[in-house]
């Protein structure tokens, strides 16, 4: 083909491809987001961020001003002063990435942020990069204890605890008789209670996590998948196993089935959550509520996005109605496999496969000036013929 008979034909192509196109609405059962209800998940309403956020991975509310909210998402960490009405990106230059995790300290002046590589600290004035545990970025938790100052942190492998907000950290998790914790939580009425889910199995500790004891009795062999206190008892936990719910009113020392298995089965339960008479479970499939003692099951509402991943659910620690619930096109654990796998071909590749990658887009780069110049010699646009 000739190059005058290739032209039309070229900007046919792009005259295609230009057209407007009518934009689709944005659909909640097909994208991910931040959603809250503040009566115990019966209605529910999307307060994301402006920008396009397809995964919100963690929230942290602050304990003592409930509009101040962190939200880490697939693209970055941002940050809300009214209760997630209005947002704005939080230090783009930090955080370019999937932000997994954040926690306020007790005091609410304080937070730590984790991101695929870095754990970074902020006391409301920038954010600085803290020293983490060696193979624990990117994290699976973090946990404000009930101590000033004290947090957990559940990371890739390994459980540690820092007594001076993430300035130094011990190993807490040589007694879990597993290489990670998944889900570790803090009641506000103990100081040094804890407790962990770690090889599937709920563990509890009285010493700040220096020794941990199995709490297992009632519970089917089959792996726990989620563990939550009950904010109107102390003693009283809950947790779901094999699609089913189990309460202790002892701190897990022995339990009992409560309820039927949510339907739609299997499910993984990623979050559990007891709000008034209300029972919240986030899993791979959306958020199951029951208020009848699992009785009866009814999957989300109109409102929050049906048969996505919700991985994460929050509770205001003011408003006890109040809960937030993160939905993800890419789970929480995807996000972290890439970002571990990114980590992973950096370290590998040595400064000699750099220069040698240069060397060959070099030589890439001569080739195709090369065959262009071949190319116009050979199919060149043909000279008018002047009419004698």
């Amino acid at each position: 083909m000739t190059p005058q008979r290739f032209f039309p034909l070229l900007i046919l192509v792009l005259a295609t491809t230009l057209v407007p196109r009518p934009a689709a609405a944005h659909d909640a059962s097909a994208w991910g987001g931040l959603f809250r209800t503040r009566d115990a998940g019966a209605t529910w309403l999307q307060v994301n961020p402006g920008s396009f956020v397809s995964g919100a991975l963690a929230l942290a509310v602050s304990p003592i001003d409930q509009h101040h909210l962190l939200l880490g998402t697939d693209i970055g960490l941002s940050r809300s002063r009214n209760g997630g009405r209005d947002w704005v990106a939080e230090a783009p230059d930090v955080f370019a990435g999937p932000a997994f995790a954040a926690t306020f300290d007790v005091d609410g002046r304080r937070a730590l942020v984790a991101s695929g590589a870095a754990l970074f600290g902020s006391d409301g004035d920038g954010w600085r990069r803290l020293r983490s545990p060696s193979g624990a970025m990117p994290p699976r938790a973090l946990a404000t204890g009930a101590v000033r100052g004290r947090v957990y942190l559940a990371g890739r492998t390994g459980l540690y605890r820092s007594d001076d907000w993430g300035e130094s950290w011990v190993a807490i998790g040589s007694g879990l008789k597993a290489p990670y914790a998944s889900v570790v939580m803090t009641p506000r009425e103990r100081a040094d209670d804890v407790y962990a889910v770690a090889g599937g199995r709920a563990w509890a500790s009285s010493d700040a996590g220096l020794r941990w004891e199995l709490r297992s009795e009632g519970l089917p062999a089959s792996s726990l998948d989620a563990l939550a206190l009950d904010p109107s008892n102390a003693n009283r936990l809950w947790s779901v196993v094999a699609d089913q719910v189990y309460r202790s009113d002892d701190q897990g020392r022995r339990w009992r089935l409560i309820g039927q298995p949510v339907p739609e089965r299997p499910v993984v339960a990623h979050a559990l959550m007891v709000v008034d008479h209300a029972i919240l479970i986030a899993t791979d499939r959306g958020v199951f509520r029951s208020t009848d003692d699992g009785a009866h099951w009814t999957l989300g509402s109109d409102t929050l996005p049906a048969h996505l991943d919700a991985g994460m659910l929050a509770r205001d620690p003011v408003d006890a109605p109040t809960v937030y619930a993160g939905f993800a096109v890419r789970s929480h654990e995807a996000l972290a496999q890439v970002a571990l796998q990114n980590r992973s071909t950096l370290d590998a590749i040595t400064p000699f496969q750099l220069a040698g990658g240069a060397g060959v887009l070099a030589l890439a780069l001569v080739g195709a000036v090369v065959g262009v110049r071949r190319f116009v010699r050979t199919h060149g646009a043909t000279r008018p013929v002047v009419p004698r």
